[in-house]
């Protein structure tokens, strides 16, 4: 794979994460069902590409990393599940958006876990992320479908940051296809026992889009990221990775006219903006880190 090639399979990779929200707005299945789905599908893609393309092959696990695999899959189950009652409660912008928010989550948690010194530009994301976060919230209203929405999916950017610390704790050691294969295991038995009663249910169309979110936005999306860091430096492929919510935005723009208010607008461009800075900021991340980091979502 050339840079040039790697740099494709990158924003394609990015691209497919963006399509998160779309196609769980498309399943009219409950968020237990496509999260369910979605890791089943996933696992069998996650497969193939480490029996036939990954060069780490199976990496023999001990007792502590089947801890904290186990761990992660639940905070990914969690963070899956909040986001999708996100997308059905306030649409995928709006839930887009507040997931968004789990840069400014990090710099909190690092800070508090590690008892680490925040700098005075890791401050500022927090503040770009918060106003942000104020402006595409059209009125604090725990009435409205939108506040509401938006809670759920800062809940899931709240996981997603727990994941990515858990993940970071345990990149060194495990390839991040595996660790994100054994996720989505994990993930599809802590959803089959609500799932299992409401699949009968699902229409054929739905278990398209729920096939097309495991197949093509988790599996094939975290195989190209992950193929591509053979060639790309991990800080370009950390600001690739910060287009997603770009990506994701446009294509529910285009597709349910979820035209979004000029002051929406301004809080999306400030949340994106603390996004690309927290991705440089975390520049000198390995590429273990990083893959690890977009395995999780």
């Amino acid at each position: 794979m050339t840079p040039r090639t790697a740099l494709g399979a990158l924003h394609i990779g990015a691209l497919m994460f963006g399509l998160t929200g779309v196609f769980g707005k498309l399943a009219a299945a409950s968020p237990a069902v496509i999260v369910f789905g979605r890791a089943a599908f996933a696992v069998l893609v996650l497969a193939f590409f480490v029996r036939f393309a990954s060069q780490n092959g199976w990496q023999k696990l001990q007792a502590l990393d089947y801890r904290r695999l186990a761990l992660s899959g639940v905070l990914l189950a969690g963070h899956w599940v909040s986001f999708f009652i996100s997308v059905k409660v306030a649409g995928v912008a709006i839930a887009t958006l507040g997931f968004a928010s789990f840069p400014a989550f990090t710099v909190i948690l690092e800070g508090l876990i590690f008892r680490e010194r925040i700098r005075a530009n890791e401050i500022l994301l927090v503040v770009l992320v918060s106003i942000g976060l104020i402006l595409v919230t059209p009125a604090f209203d725990l009435g409205s479908g939108a506040t509401v929405g938006l809670l759920w999916s800062v809940l899931s950017g709240l996981l997603f940051s727990l994941l990515s610390l858990t993940n970071r704790a345990s990149s060194g050691r495990i390839p991040a296809v595996q660790a994100a294969l054994c996720q989505n295991v994990v993930v599809a038995l802590c959803l089959l026992p609500v799932a299992a009663p409401q699949l009968n249910a699902v229409r054929a169309l739905d278990w398209l889009w729920i096939a097309l979110l495991g197949v093509f936005c988790t599996g094939v999306a975290h195989s190209l990221f992950v193929a591509s860091l053979a060639v790309i430096k991990a800080r370009t492929a950390a600001v690739v990775f910060a287009m997603e919510p770009v990506y994701g935005i446009t294509v529910a723009w285009l597709l349910f006219n979820e035209n979004p208010t000029p002051k929406m607008l301004i809080g999306g461009a400030l949340i994106i903006v603390a996004i690309v800075v927290s991705a440089r900021m975390s520049g000198h991340a390995d590429r273990k880190t990083v893959a690890a980091e977009a395995a999780s979502h």
